[in-house]
């Protein structure tokens, strides 16, 4: 089966002092985690940029299967990067995630390849987090639906899968300063990703 994996990275990280995906997490940054947690098991990784496109275009350069893209309408928020990714799809299936979610472990993807349905979810300690898997059939009504604002419409409004997992990674965004502080401490206790 072929992947695809999304990988949304457009944003202002308004609430950082810095811009997010360039900060460290051990010797990489927070998109090379990010995206090398799905890599190996995806066939095309496709980046949506937007703010800072120059200085996310530097920092995967060395990745041969992402394609970035530039999401002109990314001040509209995340569900236009989510649409303009989907353009680019071109497997059965699709992995999405937000570009700060870098402490997610390979196996949770690993896990949620061997489930069933249209999406899937990962559920840790209750709570749903990142990333989604898809189906490719459902981009025509993502994309094309008026009644979804938002990811979260789309899947509140359709069944979904959950997959349990021992990843408390997949909770963990980078929106502020404590949330780096919280991510660089579990990284530093966990160390396996």
């Amino acid at each position: 089966m072929s992947i695809d994996g999304i990988v949304l990275a457009a944003g202002l990280s308004s609430r950082m002092e810095k811009y997010k995906m360039s900060l460290k997490i051990g010797d990489k940054t927070v998109i090379e985690r990010c995206i090398e947690s799905m890599y190996d098991l995806c066939s095309n990784i496709i980046v949506v940029g937007g703010y800072n496109y120059s200085a996310i275009a530097e920092l995967l350069r060395p990745y041969e299967k992402v394609k970035l893209i530039f999401n002109e309408n990314y001040m509209e928020g995340m569900f236009s990067s989510v649409k303009a990714a989907l353009t680019q799809v071109k497997n059965e299936k699709f992995f999405l995630i937000p570009g700060d979610y870098p402490v997610i472990k390979k196996d949770t993807y690993k896990q949620m390849l061997k489930a069933e349905g249209n999406i899937i979810i990962p559920i840790c300690m209750r709570k749903k987090g990142h990333p989604i898997l898809c189906n490719s059939n459902l981009i025509h009504k993502i994309i094309n639906d008026l009644n979804y604002k938002s990811l979260r419409d789309f899947i509140n409004d359709n069944s979904f899968t959950s997959v349990e997992v021992h990843d408390e990674g997949i909770l963990m965004d980078l929106d502020t300063i404590e949330d780096y502080e919280k991510i660089l401490e579990y990284y530093k206790r966990v160390n396996n990703l």
